[in-house]
């Protein structure tokens, strides 16, 4: 052979040593015993940047949804509660806002790092049932669910879910493993800290308990005081919030009997059709494209020589099945158990509410014993994770614009709420010469209001009785407020000028326009009907 040819062929093989140096090298970071903690805890953090940068050009032609601006209200003050649910996302908004500006920009940052906390803690679960090559595996297939992602773009109670109920489910495989005081402590509060988040954390806790009872050893775990220290230190630290639940009359359920009640078995029918559907798409991205990062390799075109590396019977010393188990018995029932309580009780169920149920099917899906994840397989699956996030991203500005095409004559994060907040604001102070106190208009105003005016006024929302009790109709009036009438939503604008004829008789009124302009094309147009009413003398 000649020296030319020679190196040539060195040249050629060259890439592919050079590939398989890194992705060894990112192998043996990734299940370090000593470094993984902080390899993982970097890979989410990089998730967490990009995605926020990605949103930023994404959101750029629209206000912050109306949960978001409703946390940030809520966090304005500490409570036990907020009329439509417990008070954990309202604090953590509020905490946020004490350390970042009031923009949009924070509010994707907030929902990217709830995901993140999210990622690790479920890394640290996953330790508890599979090995370390695994775990990394579980963790790079969150990071590529819609929800951690796309759908992760909207910080409220369900997003906040995906950091309590993981803490959950960790603190119960460490209780089902270690069987003492001191873990039924930590599993009651996790149990605490998640119904302080949303009520709806009962079905994740109720399928922990089920799993409990089903598991085949049930009689060691419930033999022990694990999960009988566990129930009483949930019910200590929930005493609080149950005190408030009955000073303000149970105003959550009252929510939820008001917006959602009204249902019909044939409703009820295509709710669950759209709901299994929607989840079951958004689940479909993270498994094939985990699949797809275990075929490649050598001989990826063989199917045979795909399923004889990636399915293999036998022991698998990277899998406890003890614990496994736990995770497929949690996961079925939640995942079954919704869709089958609303068609029998003939109860609304939304899609939004399998944001937090389905954080564990990576888990289930990697330690399955018959799975061979081999080295190669946390490179590929990571590049695949980062070819997509950097193509978002480069794409995230054309997309911005064609969606503003697409949504010129709506939905309602593209209606100009970000400026009518600023005209009233000064509309407010060019009168009264003071700080605008108080925004009375329905959830989707009154908090837009709150959160885009600089004076941030407290929202009030008209006739409310699960109000969040930020402030009272008195206190509302003695001070003064602006209330704000939406004369395109034609379901409640009845309702809402009624109630401002009521309060707001002597009031100032006026029509207000407002419209977005985003790179020169033109948002939705919205007339709104104003009311200023003055401070009391």
């Amino acid at each position: 052979m000649s020296t030319a040819s020679f190196s040539f062929a060195a040249a050629r093989a060259m890439p592919w040593l050079s590939l398989r140096r890194l992705a060894a090298w990112f192998y043996l970071r990734a299940v370090d015993p000593r470094g993984a903690i902080r390899f993982v805890v970097g890979f989410a953090a990089a998730h967490a940047v990009l995605w926020t940068l990605i949103l930023i050009n994404l959101k750029a032609a629209q206000d912050v949804h109306m949960d978001v601006a409703e946390a940030y209200a809520w966090g304005q003050q500490l409570q036990w509660g907020y009329g439509k649910h417990p008070p954990l996302s309202g604090w953590v908004a509020g905490l946020w806002f004490e350390l970042f500006p009031v923009r949009d920009w924070s509010t994707y940052a907030l929902a990217m790092t709830v995901l993140a906390f999210g990622i690790v803690i479920s890394w640290f679960t996953a330790l508890r049932v599979v090995d370390r090559r695994r775990a990394f595996f579980v963790v790079v297939m969150l990071a590529l669910y819609p929800i951690f992602n796309f759908k992760g773009f909207k910080y409220n109670a369900d997003l906040l879910q995906l950091v309590t109920l993981p803490l959950v489910v960790l603190a119960y495989l460490n209780a089902f493993e270690k069987r003492d005081v001191k873990s039924g402590v930590w599993l009651g509060l996790a149990g605490a800290l998640a119904l302080m988040t949303k009520y709806w954390v009962v079905t994740m806790i109720g399928a922990i308990g089920l799993a409990a009872l089903i598991h085949p050893e049930r009689r060691r775990f419930l033999a022990s005081p694990a999960p009988w220290v566990a129930i009483a230190t949930l019910v200590a630290a929930l005493s609080p919030h149950l005190v408030w639940l009955k000073q303000a009359d149970f105003a959550p359920f009252t929510y939820a009997g008001d917006v959602y009640s009204h249902v019909t078995r044939e409703m009820t029918v295509h709710l669950v059709i759209g709901y299994a559907l929607h989840n079951l798409a958004l689940l479909a991205a993270p498994v094939l494209l985990a699949l797809l990062a275990l075929t490649l390799g050598r001989r990826w075109w063989s199917p045979a020589a795909v399923i004889a590396r990636t399915w293999s019977r036998g022991p698998n010393a990277g899998v406890d099945l003890a614990q496994a188990l736990n995770v497929w018995i949690i996961q079925f029932i939640v995942a079954v158990g919704p869709p089958l309580g609303a068609l029998i009780l003939v109860v609304y169920l939304k899609t939004d509410w399998g944001i937090s149920l389905f954080f564990l099917t990576p888990l289930a899906f990697a330690a399955l014993p018959v799975l061979r994840i081999r080295r190669l397989a946390l490179f590929n699956i990571t590049a695949i994770w980062l070819v997509i996030t950097l193509g978002v991203l480069a794409a995230s500005p054309w997309i911005a614009r064609q969606e503003m095409v697409f949504n010129s004559g709506g939905p309602a994060t593209y209606v100009a709420r970000s400026e009518l907040a600023q005209e009233l604001t000064q509309a407010w102070r060019s009168r009264f010469g003071t700080r605008w106190a108080v925004a009375a208009g329905n959830m989707d105003v009154g908090n837009a209001l709150s959160f885009y005016s600089p004076d941030h006024p407290v929202p009030l929302a008209p006739g409310g009785e699960w109000s969040a009790g930020l402030i009272p109709l008195e206190e509302a009036k003695r001070r003064g407020f602006i209330g704000v009438c939406d004369t395109q939503t034609t379901w409640n604008l009845p309702a809402c000028e009624d109630w401002m004829a009521k309060n707001a008789a002597g009031a100032e009124r006026l029509l207000m326009t407002t419209r977005r302009f985003f790179r020169g094309r033109p948002g939705p147009s919205r007339i709104w009907k104003i009311y200023i009413v003055p401070p009391a003398n």
